[in-house]
């Protein structure tokens, strides 16, 4: 570690602000193929159906390079990349390496936050080890991690939630970025807009209509303004432009839902399409349904629109579900009953809750991804 990074976690220290580590798989459901199949090492890899209803589910780095990317249509990505090679999903290696990971986090501290299979938050403030340094201690994670699961791994290393994630995706794959005090709100004004948390293509093309490109464009309006364009979004922009995040990394908060969301790199609203996705979710879903053992009556699906309006519907049940295919078959006929969609949809989440006590209530959220917003 350089000079400079002590002197700044020092003053971090000394500041009372406290160490925050993200740590983002890199490609994880493609490269965990790609290390099982030596074969697919180096070539353009889609985890997902190959059919003429087929999505995306996850893309190797090689195969990024053409365009192609989760929630994309097969056939699309397969137009974008003609060697593009499709593999089956198994949810259960990648639940497996998860597992590995996490016990690799919780030697250095209690305070690990999950997002989803691949990523978590970590607050080393008062690491186990007594290292003191958060670069370090990324450092050595993202060193373990290799060595113990072949795999790699991206990490960023802040004083708060929303700059360690930024700071994840600067140098990807395989890189390390730390932001130190002081940092933070000239890190963000340099950023493109479409580089934030919740600011998906749609959002990135109606700034831009506005002005703004970037951080500082987004910083130089005030609060009133953000909210007379964006309504509920604007304190979330007007915070973030500036490096602003006070929420603290929570490990064990009491879970009222089981769920999973998945943010789209390209907006969609074809029934097939939208189909597909939620088979996708429900299978993740339904996986961390059985694994924390979670016991619930209400299935929710959640879409958010282009124009960022969040629609939501919801069917409770008598009795808890019983199985997947009940699970299942609610979900789909939540869908049916949405459709046509009056525009196209940017996230589908589907959650189970109204969560008999005791079992899942009492575990660490596990959403497959957590929004800022």
């Amino acid at each position: 570690m350089s000079e400079d990074d002590e002197e700044g976690e020092a003053a971090q220290e000394s500041s009372g602000l406290r160490k925050i580590i993200h740590v983002d798989m890199d490609a994880f459901f493609a490269s965990c193929e790609q290390r099982d199949h030596p074969e697919l090492r180096g070539k353009p890899v889609a985890v997902g159906g190959s059919g003429g209803r087929g999505v995306v589910a996850a893309a190797s780095y090689e195969a990024r390079k053409f365009g192609v990317r989760s929630a994309m249509p097969s056939i699309t990505a397969k137009r974008l990349c003609p060697d593009l090679i499709f593999v089956k999903h198994r949810f259960e290696v990648y639940k497996e390496v998860s597992q590995q990971i996490r016990a690799i986090f919780r030697d250095y501290t209690p305070h690990v936050e999950p997002l989803s299979l691949d990523e978590a938050y970590l607050d080393v403030t008062d690491d186990l080890k007594g290292i003191g340094s958060a670069t370090l201690i990324a450092e050595e994670i993202r060193r373990r991690i290799r060595e113990e699961t072949r795999l790699t791994a991206s990490a960023g290393v802040s004083y708060n939630k929303f700059l360690a994630k930024l700071a994840s995706d600067q140098n990807k794959p395989d890189g390390l970025c730390v932001i130190r005090p002081g940092e933070g709100a000239a890190f963000v004004q340099s950023l493109p807009v479409r580089r934030f948390h919740g600011v998906g293509p749609k959002g990135a093309e109606k700034m831009a209509r506005l002005g703004i490109e970037t951080g500082a464009d987004l910083a130089a309006k005030d609060l009133a303004w953000l909210r007379a364009h964006f309504g509920s979004m604007a304190d979330y922009l007007f915070r973030a432009a500036r490096g602003i995040d006070l929420r603290p990394v929570r490990a064990n908060r009491i879970r009222k839902s089981v769920g999973s969301e998945r943010t789209f790199s390209e907006d969609i609203s074809s029934g097939t399409a939208l189909r597909e996705t939620l088979e996708n979710i429900i299978d993740i879903v339904w996986e961390s349904i059985e694994r924390t053992q979670a016991k619930g009556r209400t299935v929710t699906l959640k879409m958010k629109y282009t124009d960022f309006q969040i629609s939501t519907r919801a069917k409770s049940l008598p009795a808890a579900v019983a199985d997947k295919a009940t699970f299942a078959s609610v979900a789909r006929a939540l869908l049916d009953e949405a459709l046509p969609l009056p525009l196209p949809i940017r996230l589908m989440g589907l959650t189970l809750s109204n969560l008999e006590r005791g079992g899942a209530e009492e575990r660490p959220r596990d959403e497959a991804q957590l929004s800022l917003l």
